[in-house]
């Protein structure tokens, strides 16, 4: 593995300090949109800047991916997916150093970094086996000499908006799935992690100029919301896929159905690690310290809740303290450290904030949190894991606050910790920590979690891109990734051919005339 600095990771990825950020596949477009600024978290420096999509550079690229889907669409899936196949080698030459550049323009460290890189590899994997199997279904007709089937077509274009969190594996998960469907793809990263896209682009470009592969199969529009609003407001883009805050994702739903649009919504979380009288407690222990901390508790998947049973409460409680104790923040490209910073200052306000509403609401600070100063900490970005003692009702319990708090409540019956999990208007991931098949079982029923995604003996993050990602309520109801969520990125075709000679209609309905 190579040792890169980050200036060399930035020239490996042809980074420069000032880049146009739209981008039609072969073209990258200078536009009259303002300008953003990347500032890393880990130390404040300013690492390059970028343009922003304006409405011209904006209906250019819609018009270019417009043409790109007509030839696209017409490639075999196969071979479509021999371009994602290259994607991902590439991405493996890559691997080092655009794991480098998301940990220090994101903040989560280098080891996360790394493995979003590797996120990416395996959808591309999974994207090749799968465009040989985007399978129809045949069906037997109530009609004689007749033969029933369902096939899918490529969409369209779809728009893809992600979040600063996962600033390249989330947009891969949409983007090698799409690309095997048979869709071209335009990218509206987050303003705060600018770069990273125009890493992606780079990569991508090499490998579909070898290939020649259509201008405006992969494009990027970068820029603040008003890009995304546009996204979301195009007649001509069928799907929105939109990873982000509730809040956004309510405006996106809102836009697109206006138009009669598709979206996809992968939303916030509010995630509950539900610890047993029956649990392994050093296991627990585990997955609750990365849950809760990892990214700087920045996951759509983070654990925010620890609903311990009461016999195990005050164990846990100390269990928990020893672990934070020993718990390194600072820069995160030091292996050394266990927690790097948040993204920017408002997300340092939010987590204050939360804080004091954690004391007003009457919450118990058992590990007060607190924002670092001073050498290493130049940013302003870092802050000190916290952990509180609440009741699940309190308001800022049932608020996602992106940041490192962990808040602990008591139960009594298993029945009681599942309806506190399914307690919030969030329902992304969740788990259980049981030796009891009795419990673990309920918790998977029907009468359990209410999440798309629940957990026995893990934890709430770090989800195998093989299983369809996303989950219920205010998550948004999308699904990413694995199993058979390619569906949503084409279009489904019921076809029904009469080879007879007459005519019979279904239902047994009789017209003659």
């Amino acid at each position: 593995m190579k040792n890169f600095g980050i200036d060399e990771a930035l020239k490996e990825l042809k980074i420069k300090k000032n880049n146009p950020g739209v981008s039609t596949g072969k073209k990258w477009i200078s536009t009259k949109g303002h300008v953003l600024k990347s500032i890393s978290p880990v130390d404040g420096k300013l690492i390059g800047m970028v343009e922003s999509a304006d409405e011209k550079s904006f209906n250019k690229v819609v018009e270019q991916s417009k043409k790109a889907f007509i030839a696209w669409r017409n490639v075999p899936a196969p071979k479509r997916g021999e371009v994602v196949r290259q994607i991902g080698e590439a991405l493996r030459r890559k691997k080092e150093a655009l794991g480098k550049l998301v940990s220090y323009e994101m903040g989560k460290s280098y080891q996360e970094g790394l493995g979003e890189v590797q996120e990416m590899i395996d959808i591309c994997d999974f994207a090749v086996g799968l465009s040989r199997q985007l399978h129809g279904l045949t069906m037997h007709s109530e009609r004689p000499n007749h033969r029933m089937y369902e096939q899918y077509h490529p969409l369209g274009i779809v728009g893809i908006i992600s979040a600063f969190n996962f600033p390249v594996a989330v947009w891969s998960w949409n983007a090698m799935i799409a690309w095997v469907c048979g869709d071209t793809c335009i990218w509206k990263p987050s303003e705060k992690t600018p770069l990273c896209s125009i890493a992606c682009q780079n990569i991508v470009n090499e490998v579909f100029e070898e290939n020649d592969v259509p201008e405006g199969v992969s494009c990027i529009v970068n820029g603040d919301f008003k890009v995304g609003q546009m996204l979301a407001a195009h007649e001509d883009i069928p799907l929105i896929s939109a990873t982000g805050s509730v809040r956004m994702g309510k405006a996106v739903a809102v836009t697109t159905s206006q138009r009669l649009g598709r979206a996809l919504l992968e939303l916030g979380g509010n995630n509950a690690i539900i610890i047993s009288e029956h649990a392994n407690l050093d296991m627990s222990i585990r997955g609750a310290l990365f849950g809760a901390v990892g990214t700087a508790g920045q996951r759509c998947t983070t654990t925010r809740r620890l609903i311990i049973h009461e016999k195990n409460f005050e164990t846990v409680k100390s269990k928990l303290k020893k672990a934070y104790a020993q718990l390194k923040i600072g820069n995160p490209l030091d292996s050394n450290n266990h927690v790097g910073p948040l993204i920017d200052q408002q997300a340092v306000e939010h987590y204050e904030d939360a804080l004091k509403r954690i004391k007003k609401e009457g919450g118990n600070l058992l590990i007060p949190g607190g924002v670092l100063k001073g050498k290493g900490f130049e940013s302003g970005c870092y802050v000190k894991p916290a952990i509180a003692e609440v009741k699940n009702s309190f308001k800022i319990v049932q608020h996602e606050t992106f940041a490192p708090i962990l808040y602990l409540i008591k139960y009594k019956t298993i029945h009681e910790a599942i309806a506190l999990q399914n307690g919030v208007k969030q329902g992304l991931s969740s788990a259980i920590m049981t030796n009891s098949m009795h419990e673990m079982e309920s918790f998977l029923s029907h009468n359990g979690s209410d999440c798309g995604i629940a957990n026995v003996n893990i934890g709430t993050s770090g989800a195998e891109i093989g299983g369809a990602f996303g989950g219920e309520k205010e998550t948004g109801g999308g699904r990413e990734s694995g199993s058979d969520a390619w569906k949503v990125y084409m279009r489904r075709q019921t076809n029904t051919i009469n080879y007879g000679d007459n005519l019979p209609l279904a239902q047994g309905i009789r017209f003659d005339v």
